[in-house]
């Protein structure tokens, strides 16, 4: 059994990193409370984004755009891949579990250029020289819808020159403050099938198509506009869940941590009292051996 001494230095140790880890979980508390009311406000959002223009395409099924060509001529398409990850660690499994899910499409595709946003994500992989945009270094803290529009037009802008040909979307979606998953989201070329499977479409409902819509000033001048703000919306609607994610993910791992620490804490002040007790009786039988010996 440790000495007193060296029980104390690691109840010492283990009460400071209690506070450490309490400490950051009133914090991600309080991040989470304010990521939660944007992800409130955002939902509703995000949602009619993605179904209003699977709608629109449903009754547009003959018009051609360049974010609807799927570029089935080319022998090696290059895939864009938008990864977000979160800027700091001490999150639980919510950075290697988005990681994981990544790795997995990047060996799918043929030649996959990463987008990575957060410290933590562009780290590794550049540790495992992966071919990354070095112009797209963004932050996942604080999501606006500003940072939103540059990501979008930098990929827009990718695909339009033919530099991408296909643009996916890796986050994480919390389904609960328990349940947090690992998702990956087309977001170019437009598919009508991909925006209903995203959705749930239900197929019974499905209304039959409708090519007698008429645009103004012409359907490619109005997809021209529409796409860009899609696009913007699912990127900033990806932002605010993954930061809600993260927080979620962080504040449980806190507070499993300071559990520990508290069940750590309890088993050493039981082997404290235990060495000091032995102390004690060693003391009190070499008194006695002693006061014998000089009798």
């Amino acid at each position: 059994m440790a000495n007193m001494r060296e029980i104390k230095l690691r109840i010492k140790s283990i009460k400071e990193e209690r506070q450490i880890t309490k400490a950051m979980k009133l914090i991600a508390a309080s991040k989470l409370k304010k990521a939660r009311q944007q992800l409130e406000q955002t939902t509703p959002y995000f949602n009619k984004v993605k179904t209003t223009i699977a709608d629109i395409l449903m009754h547009s099924s003959s018009i051609e755009n360049t974010f609807f060509d799927s570029r089935n001529s080319k022998a090696e398409k290059t895939t864009g891949i938008i990864i977000l990850t979160g800027d700091k660690g001490l999150a639980g499994g919510y950075n290697h579990n988005v990681i994981k899910l990544a790795e997995g499409l990047i060996k799918d595709v043929a030649n996959p250029l990463l987008f990575i946003a957060g410290h933590v994500g562009r780290n590794y992989f550049s540790r495992k020289n992966s071919s990354m945009f070095e112009d797209f270094d963004y932050p996942v803290q604080n999501p606006n819808v500003y940072r939103a529009r540059e990501i979008a037009d930098i990929i827009l802008n990718l695909f339009r020159h033919n530099e991408l040909d296909e643009v996916y979307l890796v986050y994480t979606d919390m389904v609960s403050a328990i349940k947090l998953v690992p998702r990956v989201v087309k977001l170019l070329p437009l598919t009508l099938d991909d925006l209903k499977a995203d959705i749930g479409f239900d197929e019974n409902n499905q209304v039959k198509l409708d090519d007698m819509i008429n645009y103004e000033p012409t359907p490619k001048a109005v997809f021209d506009v529409l796409i860009p703000k899609y696009v913007k919306g699912i990127v900033y609607g990806a932002f605010v869940e993954a930061f809600t994610s993260e927080q979620s993910a962080r504040m449980t791992a806190m507070d499993n941590a300071t559990a520990n620490a508290d069940d750590m804490l309890q088993a050493l002040n039981l082997f404290y009292n235990r060495a000091r007790q032995a102390a004690i009786t060693q003391e009190i039988s070499e008194i006695v051996s002693g006061a014998a010996a000089l009798q």
